[in-house]
């Protein structure tokens, strides 16, 4: 414990059991009042188990500080639905002043205060638990999947208030540049153990493969030498003398060490179906929603190969075309054209509804009973085993499972119908660090197209090379992952800065002269903006009778360009012209 910090939780020889499962073997931890840490570990591993065994305070193992206050975001949140968000909050946050609960909800776009619990998505529920945990002033606060439901902006301002807040925090969360920014302490629950890491996501991976190795290697060391003491036990070699009796229970102390298992890991293979030439094309695409534009039309050719991210606010219209593309919704303006050799594969936000006295092996057969891979033909139960669903859990009733786990065979039964175009739909909700990895490098194998919605900007950054940017009801295209649409929002605000530089030396220019080389710069200045001015209007008449997509992709891109050097051109001109005038 550092100098000055308090203990606020300590778990000492914690054990937890479901059935004849061990979740959690005698673990130890302990949490100061300055640590921000997160719970990482595989789907079914223990993680929101062991939150809510710290917020039941029911637990003899389990100490706690002096008037320890704890704020709570649990998955799921039980509300009344006769109440409204605002009263709903109030009750829950009683010493949260209007204003401050006006405000929060504000912030994750919960702005009808007066709306009713019952007429909520499961998504706005989530943000309003959320917001009632932000309210509630504490000690500590335990955050699980706090991300899930957010759109970006939402993402962003939770990650500087997080990082802004100087008390403790104890989250479950699979958002890795959250686990980069925020964290200062990591712990790990495998098999049963914890492992604790002091560090930030970039600096555990590193630490956690160090402690894998040195584990293999001791483990290594251990067989070495008990191969050794078998042959001299088999030498028949009896245990008269003390020092013979010490090495024989030496040998057996260490022949009782269970070996080391391997980590089990999803193994991802590539069962995409032929792509043909024709894939999807959306003209002129746009969807109204009770009288309301949704989005204006727009136009886009996916390419073969092409891994489109779709970005914008909650509300804005994301899922709606990821169901137009699916064609299950076909209430829209415009076209869009489907190949022939198309075949779809839609995970879908959540999990879909499965029946939960339905057993593994039973719900993935409903799909296909085999599947032709590149590996061969695969049987649904050799599928399972690769997501982790072993023989002997494959008989397992679906309602056993936790949500990750449910997620994961989700995922299973979408890739069983070989999809050569796959529709993401928050593909990274509630699944595991690990299992979160080894999908990234599937798609990065994929041999189809990949369109996702997707929040997590470590995601879009590592899988796409294009985003669908949904802003005030128009959809535009971005070339580039999440980082690149950063970029160009910072680009915007230099610009702005500029303009304002610009005006700051309005007055130095007005004290001094036009030097030769700005007069001749001044004369000419005028038939270069008249130059680029044409040509803008020589390429918008080429796109307007360009039928071929990347043809319009290039002439759009030029435009860019040449709008960008009109731009700096007529502010150089007016600031020329301000010094002339004096």
């Amino acid at each position: 414990m550092e100098n000055g910090d308090f203990m606020l939780i300590n778990i000492s020889d914690l054990s937890y059991r479901i059935g004849d499962r061990t979740l959690l073997d005698h673990i130890n931890l302990i949490i100061e009042e300055k640590d921000k840490v997160a719970l990482v570990g595989l789907n079914g591993a223990g993680k929101s188990t062991l939150l809510k065994l710290i917020v039941s305070r029911n637990e003899k193992s389990i100490t706690y500080g002096k008037d320890l206050s704890i704020s709570y975001l649990p998955q799921n949140s039980s509300f009344d639905d006769e109440l409204t968000i605002f009263k709903q909050a109030k009750l829950l946050a009683p010493k949260s002043k209007d204003y401050e609960i006006s405000s929060t909800l504000n912030k994750f776009k919960l702005t009808n205060h007066e709306d009713k619990i019952k007429i909520l998505s499961g998504g706005q529920k989530k943000r309003l638990a959320l917001s009632i945990a932000l309210l509630n002033e504490c000690d500590l606060l335990i955050l699980d999947e706090p991300t899930n439901h957010l759109d970006t902006t939402m993402i962003e301002y939770l990650e500087k208030y997080l990082i802004k807040r100087n008390k403790a925090l104890l989250m479950i969360t699979h958002d890795r540049y959250f686990l980069e920014r925020i964290t200062n302490k990591i712990v790990e629950i495998d098999r049963g153990h914890l492992y604790e890491y002091n560090a930030n996501y970039s600096a555990f991976i590193e630490m956690k493969a160090k402690r894998e190795q040195d584990a293999l290697n001791q483990e290594y060391k251990r067989k070495q030498f008990l191969k050794k003491e078998l042959e001299w036990v088999r030498a028949g070699v009896q245990a008269r003398t003390t020092k013979r009796k010490s090495r024989l229970q030496q040998f057996e102390k260490l022949s009782q060490i269970e070996d080391i298992q391997n980590v089990e890991s999803v193994k991802m293979i590539n069962t995409s179906s032929r792509l043909g030439k024709k894939t999807i094309t959306l003209e002129n695409v746009s969807k109204v929603y009770d009288g309301t534009p949704l989005f204006h039309p727009f136009s886009y050719q996916f390419k073969r190969f092409d891994r489109i991210g779709i970005l914008g606010e909650n509300g804005s219209g994301k899922t709606t075309l990821m169901n137009m593309i699916a064609q299950l919704d076909q209430d829209y303006e415009g076209t869009i054209s489907i190949g022939e050799t198309i075949r779809f594969g839609y995970f879908k936000q959540g999990v879909e509804d499965m029946d939960p006295s339905m057993r593994i092996i039973d719900y993935i057969k409903e799909t296909s009973d085999f599947l032709e891979t590149s590996e061969g033909t695969l049987t649904a139960s050799a599928m399972c085993e690769r997501f982790l669903f072993d023989k002997s859990m494959q008989f397992t009733r679906i309602e056993r499972l936790s949500g990750g786990e449910k997620r994961r065979l989700y995922l299973l039964k979408v890739l069983m119908g070989a999809p050569n175009v796959l529709l993401l739909d928050e593909p990274t909700n509630d699944l595991d660090i690990d299992t979160l990895n080894i999908l990234e490098d599937y798609l990065e194998s994929f041999k189809g197209i990949i369109i996702t919605v997707s929040h997590d900007r470590y995601f879009l950054d590592k899988i796409v090379d294009g985003l669908l940017v949904f802003k005030d009801h128009y959809v535009t295209y971005v070339n580039g992952g999440y980082s690149s649409q950063i970029d160009i929002t910072s680009t915007k605000e230099k610009k702005e800065s500029k303009k304002e530089a610009y005006r700051e030396t309005k007055k130095q220019n007005q004290k001094r002269r036009l030097t030769w080389a700005e007069k001749k710069e001044l004369e000419s200045i005028d038939d270069v903006i008249l130059d680029l001015e044409n040509d803008i209007k020589k390429i918008d008449e080429e796109m307007q009778t360009t039928t071929e997509f990347e043809k319009l992709d290039e002439l759009s891109n030029l435009r860019q360009e040449k709008e960008q050097e009109l731009e700096e051109k007529n502010e150089r001109y007016l600031e020329l012209l301000e010094i002339e005038e004096g």
